[in-house]
């Protein structure tokens, strides 16, 4: 299945994407799709249903985050081999875990602000992975069991705040509008595979981005293990697996987002997003 959430922000409406790429709206069937509707009980019950039979949406309305109120947004740096060779840092013995904040959460095609004071704003591609069963201490070979589903996301990153002030990544992370998630949660049983999707960013038409997860470090099944033996891990939660080349910062030299960019951001069977670049705003 395709879950979405479609509406104008904080009023959104539950759907799904039916056989033939149309919208049908759920709110006659659940509130939202938000923690409680991601385990495989609660997907089972929505797999049932006949879309068909559901109320056709007209129109193109707003997407919003797939997922409605994610306790935690985790993500996974230098997961690529060739990232981390065009960032000249040695591959990891272990994944590195960093949190992005849940305020920086919005829908795929919603506008990416530069932050006040931004000189070196950044784009990432990245699989996003979707808790659907509380998961603790749980093993590689079970960990794709807790995954309520996939989604396409855009880790955007200030690297003077990442980097050079302070040496924490967290704050070049969580700025507003730097989590635009979807189109679609697609449920993991459509996605047999996590380590064969082609993913590519593309910045003002031109592609700068163009990999696949089969090049990760850590498989997804290894990431969920790993982070659950750190924290506990909710439905709802959300974890983007890391970045293929490509970014910004690894370019000679490097090129950073500005005022009127538009980046366009994919992944096979999970959609595409597009987002233009404004400036701050409070």
């Amino acid at each position: 299945m395709k879950l979405v959430r479609y509406g104008n922000p904080g009023k959104e409406k539950p759907g799904l994407i039916d056989a033939d790429g149309k919208l049908r709206d759920l709110s006659g069937v659940i509130k939202d799709i938000d923690p409680t509707q991601l385990g495989d009980a609660a997907l089972a019950k929505l797999r049932k249903l006949k879309p068909a039979n559901l109320p056709l949406v007209r129109g193109k309305p707003r997407m919003g985050c797939p997922v409605a109120a994610v306790p935690k947004f985790i993500a996974i740096g230098l997961n690529y081999v060739d990232h981390a060779a065009e960032a000249g840092l040695p591959i990891p013995k272990e994944p590195i875990i960093f949190m992005k904040a849940t305020s920086c959460i919005q829908g795929p095609d919603d506008a990416v602000m530069l932050p006040k004071g931004s000189v070196k704003t950044d784009w990432e591609v990245e699989l996003g992975v979707v808790i659907g069963t509380r998961a603790r201490y749980v093993s590689q070979k079970d960990a794709l069991n807790f995954v309520a589903g996939y989604c396409t996301v855009n880790d955007v990153s200030e690297r003077e705040f990442q980097i050079e002030r302070g040496g924490t990544w967290d704050k070049g992370k969580g700025c507003d509008t730097f989590g635009p998630i979807g189109p679609w949660l697609v449920t993991r049983d459509e996605v047999p595979n996590p380590q064969k999707l082609a993913m590519w960013l593309e910045v003002n038409g031109k592609r700068v981005q163009n990999g696949s997860t089969k090049t990760m470090i850590f498989s997804v099944a290894k990431i969920v293990s790993y982070v659950s033996q750190f924290m506990t891990l909710e439905p709802g939660d959300v974890i983007c697996t890391g970045t293929p080349p490509g970014v910004g910062l690894g370019m000679k030299p490097p090129v950073y987002l500005k005022k009127g960019d538009v980046m366009r951001v994919g992944i096979e069977c999970l959609g595409e997003q597009q987002q233009t670049v404004v400036p701050f705003k409070l």
